[in-house]
């Protein structure tokens, strides 16, 4: 039986195996697996939500992980809310899911008075058995960014979710897992159950930490398979705690990995380096591990590690029982008449493989020509003086709008090397690019805002 196929999380976690070697390691405490065969962090209530729909919103992660663990297989839906998910938008999601409780720490019950029953947790473990009894399978509810700004709620299961476990990619006797991602997001998610239905342990970022801080402590609890999107690992590289971890295996996704960043990070880390696409509609699509940017094109058309590919005017689609079930609310469904989620990302075929371009709803338009952001950024960073960029739109009263550039520079300089570097910038995007892409305006910056999510935050004209 595969993992996924448990009749819950605890069940899969058990099947896995070896209990007493493996933990999941937040910011301020160390859970061994095996003390869950005795102990709970709900204090006994769970049973009292059994075929409730749950919102679980904490401050921690070690706190959403134990209570994924104790809830997955007992309540009816279980809605993981991201940290930043304002009040107006929690009451928005309680209704639409018809929330009965929400499970929470102590630190943020204040604005929960009133809209459901409020369940304790956290990270502390009391003497409570896991006395399950009969099971149901658990809807696991996804919150993900609306074109209003207000949330989206998708639909997924255990199984789809844990569909994403990979066989193939331990490099070590004990893999050790390690995310930048929060676990309540997708991405966070998808290599928390990795690393549970494979068998592994884990160590959770903390919002409260420094990528310095996170590093080491990821270090000093030898991970050796780390993920993040590219702009988590230009960070990391960037950041003096950098050599504080060294993964055989990285992982990027959420962004575009330009071959500058898979480069950078397999000579930094001396590490293999895959990147992956996946979304929350879509799930997890595939995984390139050849280090080279885009993928295959010959995978286009084709069913490719259990997921039908296609390319559908110039957009991505992905077809596979990894795709979410549905959405909750007047969503649109998930998938078009065929089954293929579109996913938005647009790729562009040059010679044998497809590389992504950017978003299709986030184009600049310069007079009429669209440009993908992405497209600017991926060349700046080719740059050997270049450690991140952000490329973005500027009004223009002729065009509409231009395309302006900041960029983050390897080392300190000083005015007059900051001038000079971006004259030689300028050339170099010249050079490379045709001239309604190349930016009107490079601006040096020390830093560029990384968002909650991991990606980049991008400014609209």
């Amino acid at each position: 039986m595969q993992p996924y196929e448990r009749e819950s999380l605890w069940d899969a976690i058990c099947a896995a195996g070896n209990l007493q070697e493996r933990f999941l390691c937040g910011a301020e405490k160390v859970v061994r697996l095996a003390e869950l065969e005795r102990c709970t962090s709900l204090m006994g209530r769970a049973e009292s939500l059994r075929g409730r729909s749950v919102l679980l919103r904490t401050r921690d992660q070690l706190a959403s992980a134990l209570a994924m663990i104790e809830l997955d297989g007992i309540v009816r839906r279980m809605v993981l809310c991201t940290p930043d998910l304002r009040t107006e938008d929690l009451l928005y999601v309680a209704a639409a899911v018809q929330a009965d409780a929400i499970v929470c720490d102590g630190t943020i019950a204040e604005d929960l008075h009133g809209i459901a029953e409020l369940v304790p947790c956290g990270t502390y473990l009391e003497e409570h058995a896991f006395h399950r009894g009969a099971q149901q399978p658990t809807e696991w509810i996804l919150l993900t960014s609306g074109t209003t700004g207000t949330p989206k709620m998708v639909v997924h299961t255990l199984k789809t979710l844990g569909m994403t476990v990979e066989s193939s990619v331990s490099l070590a006797e004990r893999p050790v897992w390690a995310t930048f991602y929060d676990i309540r997001r997708y991405g966070g998610l998808c290599i928390f159950l990795r690393a549970l239905l494979g068998g592994d342990s884990m160590v959770l970022s903390s919002s409260g930490e420094t990528t310095a801080e996170f590093l080491k402590r990821a270090g000093a609890h030898g991970v050796t398979h780390m993920t993040g999107t590219p702009s988590h690992w230009r960070r990391a590289i960037m950041s003096p705690a950098a050599r504080s971890i060294s993964p055989p295996y990285l992982r990027m996704s959420g962004e575009i990995a330009d071959q500058a960043i898979l480069d950078r990070a397999r000579d930094f880390y001396q590490a293999n380096v895959a990147h992956a696409f996946a979304s929350t509609e879509a799930g997890v699509g595939f995984v390139v591990n050849d280090g080279l940017a885009g993928f295959p094109a010959a995978w286009a058309g084709t069913r490719h590690s259990e997921v039908d590919i296609k390319v559908e005017d110039g957009a991505l689609c992905l077809r596979s029982r990894r795709n979410a079930i549905r959405y909750l609310g007047k969503e649109p469904a998930v998938a078009g008449a065929d089954g293929f989620v579109n996913t938005g990302d647009m790729v562009e075929q040059r010679g044998d493989r497809y590389y992504y371009v950017g978003r299709r709803d986030g184009m600049i338009n310069v007079g009429g020509l669209k440009i993908h952001p992405e497209e600017v950024e991926s060349v700046l960073q080719l740059h050997p003086k270049v450690r991140m960029a952000l490329a973005r739109a500027r009004k223009n009263s002729i065009t509409g709008a231009l395309v302006a550039a900041e960029v983050v520079l390897e080392g300190d300089h000083d005015d007059a090397e900051r001038a000079k570097v971006t004259e030689e910038l300028l050339q170099f995007c010249r050079g490379q690019l045709p001239a309604h892409k190349v930016p009107a305006t490079i601006r040096i910056v020390s830093e560029l805002t990384v968002g909650v999510t991991g990606k980049i935050a991008r400014h609209r004209a």
